[in-house]
């Protein structure tokens, strides 16, 4: 440009005035034309504009331009620096601290590894960050658009108008960024988009918030960048230690929004979740909670299973340092937090990821490949680099920024095949006319391979109710990286024996002894989670066949049974005491409930199973692997009894469980017994302090020197009605 033509032509001012220049970073902020600097700036309604540097220095005044707003003139600057502009009219004066006279905060190399899908600390780029850049506090927004042919921040700092900050676009790697001075933490904001067609979007949220409006708002908001000071580096450096699948894993899994609400109906905030929810979890013996998904998600009826702000905790519960805090008292605790992750599918609504530039970018655009019809979702475009990084980068987030002890991932079956819940016509197999969906397999393996990689000490968790091989087999040899998967297989076919009435259970005995056919065949966990308790299923208590007295009886005899059983634990909060009414979330659990000895009784159980199970590696240190367990009775239909000691392959003794599941005490009942000598009684469900009817063996049991069923010792036992006894051998 030469020294007489540093004036833009009319065309490129009323590209800029219109918001549609193709690059206004070229031509706004301060530029060198020959030997001078020029300025150019579009302020609405100003109608003079003088410039100033940012430590006062007047530079001159710039004249108006051609387009409305827009206004340029020569600066006395010597070098390229930032400026802002007093802009009068006739009804007052206002200063505009000028974005494009800014240089770029993101570089080459962040270009290259998001291309290149190899970048792990996305979200310490893109997304909404206050910094100070250049001498002057603001803060960085950037987002991935790669097929918008522009991308503004809209708020109403700037009246929501998407001409007044459009972003600059770094073609290579398809992002956009822009630095806003003077923005502060808590203001709300979207981006506006014109897609690839030169349409004009919905607004939408910013895909890395890390903070979002409570519902039914939906615009995202700049959160404060003040760090967290945490408390919990002894437990993350014990946790780094801990090999999960020998050590006691015992999970309360919990929706927040249900678990209590306060007498008008409100939430308890994740503060006050924090100092009543986990000191009643850790004094209830579970080593974990799970939270169902703490995304921001705008449907309180999908309990946060279809999140549309996968980067930030919901805003029903407080703020992301709230939810810090939550996480940081749960360590100083003991207890591990487990967040339940949806990387399957995301909601369609129209401020979310769904075309997000105008094309299917964050989705197929086949609906063969990109449309889930069982939840009226958008499935991830698994084999997109950017797609796959960015939620492989969100399972990071969680564990970088909030102490995360691990994910359960929802939903893997629906990731693993192509032709899940579809009819034939429906789907298109893979390039070898399977139907394995190898996008998502290869998402999944990196994903576990990275967390675990960067993350010593956490765990994940697949909910996956197919016979997948290797879900929990490392990666390396071929499996999908998971540290646990949820045994679906457990809870259908034991909740179906219970449902039984006892005379009919000689009949379905295999419901209970199948499941250890295949029990180490992965890393389980045993579920009884929210799924079991909804939509007309009832609660684990009503399942229960007989009547009320048999119905407690049975919960207690089958909660011992499974704790018993090898493999993890996981409990649906109200299940601890036997909630009576399926669970809602609308409303809080029937806590009051706890003032009858029957409900009371069931806590008493499972806390002492807890601690039970916490303290002995009999019942714990080989869940997962087959030299654990010993069936001593399997083949007892006719009395519904079974039998089996547990060991920790170790030089613990054995640990001898039994249930009888009929309402008939069996006397002098011929147990077989690994070892003569005392037996002791650690656990009896029919005891009247659970709310039994207090029959047993008074605690001790006296083993015999004569062989019974393979074993070198026996003892003739009294079974409770329907009940499970835990024994340890005390020499």
């Amino acid at each position: 440009m030469t020294e007489a033509r540093w004036q833009l032509e009319a065309a490129e001012i009323a590209a800029l005035v219109s918001g549609t220049h193709g690059d206004p970073f070229a031509k706004l902020g301060v530029h060198k034309a020959g030997s001078h600097y020029v300025a150019r700036a579009v302020i609405p309604d100003a109608e003079t504009v003088a410039a100033f540097t940012l430590d006062g220095t007047a530079l001159g005044e710039l004249e108006a331009g051609q387009g409305p707003g827009y206004f340029e003139g020569k600066v006395a600057l010597k070098n390229q620096s930032p400026v802002f502009y007093d802009a009068k009219n006739a009804t007052g004066q206002w200063t505009v601290v000028d974005p494009y006279s800014f240089g770029p905060i993101l570089g080459p190399m962040d270009d290259y590894y998001v291309a290149q899908g190899t970048h792990l600390r996305l979200y310490d780029k893109l997304g909404a960050h206050a910094i100070t850049h250049e001498g002057i506090a603001g803060v960085l927004f950037a987002v991935w658009a790669p097929n918008a042919k522009r991308v503004s921040v809209v708020g109403d700092f700037n009246r929501w108008d998407g001409r007044r900050h459009v972003m600059r676009h770094r073609k290579g790697a398809g992002l956009w960024e822009i630095f806003i001075p003077e923005l502060e933490p808590k203001t709300v904001y979207k981006f506006e988009i014109i897609g690839a067609q030169d349409r004009l979007l919905p607004l939408k949220a910013d895909p890395l918030a890390f903070q979002s409006e409570m519902r039914p708002k939906t615009a995202s908001v700049i959160a404060a960048p003040e760090a967290f000071t945490w408390s919990d580096a002894d437990y993350l450096k014990a946790r780094a230690q801990k090999d999960h699948r020998r050590s006691p894993m015992t999970i309360y899994e919990v929706h927040l929004g249900s678990w209590k609400r306060h007498g008008d109906g409100r939430f308890f905030s994740y503060r006050e979740l924090a100092d009543d929810l986990l000191p009643y979890a850790a004094d209830m013996g579970f080593t974990h909670i799970e939270l169902l998904p703490v995304s921001e998600h705008p449907f309180d009826p999908s309990w946060g299973y279809q999140p549309t702000g996968l980067y930030a905790p919901t805003a029903r519960f407080g703020s992301p340092r709230d939810f810090a805090y939550f996480m940081d008292r749960a360590h100083a605790l003991g207890l591990g937090v487990i967040l339940d992750w949806v990387p399957a599918h995301f909601p369609t609504d129209e401020h979310g990821l769904a075309h997000f530039d105008g094309t299917a970018l964050y989705e197929h655009q086949d609906p063969r490949r990109g449309f889930h019809p069982d939840w009226n979702t958008a499935i991830y475009n698994f084999g997109r680099t950017e797609v796959s990084t960015f939620l492989i980068n969100n399972a990071l987030y969680w564990m970088e920024r909030f102490h995360a002890d691990g994910l359960r991932v929802d939903a893997v079956a629906s990731m693993l095949y192509l032709d899940y819940s579809r009819k034939e016509g429906e789907w298109i197999p893979n390039p070898e006319g399977g139907r394995e969906n190898q996008e998502a397999i290869a998402f999944l393996k990196r994903m576990n391979a990275t967390a675990y990689g960067t993350h010593p000490g956490i765990v994940t968790v697949a909910e996956e109710s197919t016979a997948w091989p290797g879900v929990s087999q490392p990666t390396h040899v071929g499996g999908l990286g998971f540290g646990f998967k949820w045994n679906m297989g457990f809870m259908h076919d034991t909740l179906r024996y219970m449902s039984h009435e006892p005379i009919h259970r000689k009949h379905h005995h295999n419901d209970l002894t199948f499941g250890l056919l295949y029990a180490f065949s992965e890393n389980f966990v045993l579920p009884l989670s929210h799924d079991e308790v909804v939509h007309g299923k009832g609660s684990l208590l009503t399942k229960m066949a007989g009547d009320d007295w048999q119905k407690f009886a049975n919960l207690r005899a089958y909660y011992a049974f499974m704790w018993a059983y090898p493999g993890k634990k996981l409990l649906f909060m109200g299940q601890e005491f036997a909630q009576r009414d399926e669970w809602s979330e609308a409303r809080g659990l029937d806590w009051e409930l706890l003032q009858y000895p029957s409900h009371g009784g069931v806590r008493s159980l499972v806390r002492d199973l807890n601690a039970l199970y916490r303290a002995l590696p009999q019942l714990h240190a080989r869940d997962c692997e087959g030299d654990g367990f010993e069936w001593l009775i399997a083949d007892d239909r006719d009395n519904s009894v079974f039998a089996w000691m547990r060991k920790s392959g170790g030089n613990h003794r054995p640990v001898v469980a039994v249930s009888n599941f009929t309402p008939v005490p069996r006397h002098d009942y011929v147990l077989p017994l690994p070892l003569a000598g005392h037996w002791r009684e650690r656990i009896n469900t029919d005891a009247t302090n659970y709310g039994g009817s207090g029959q047993g063996n008074f605690g001790v049991i006296m083993g015999q020197e004569q062989g019974s069923h393979g074993q070198p010792a026996s003892a003739r036992v009294t079974l409770p009605p329907l009940a499970t006894l835990i024994l340890e051998h005390e020499g």
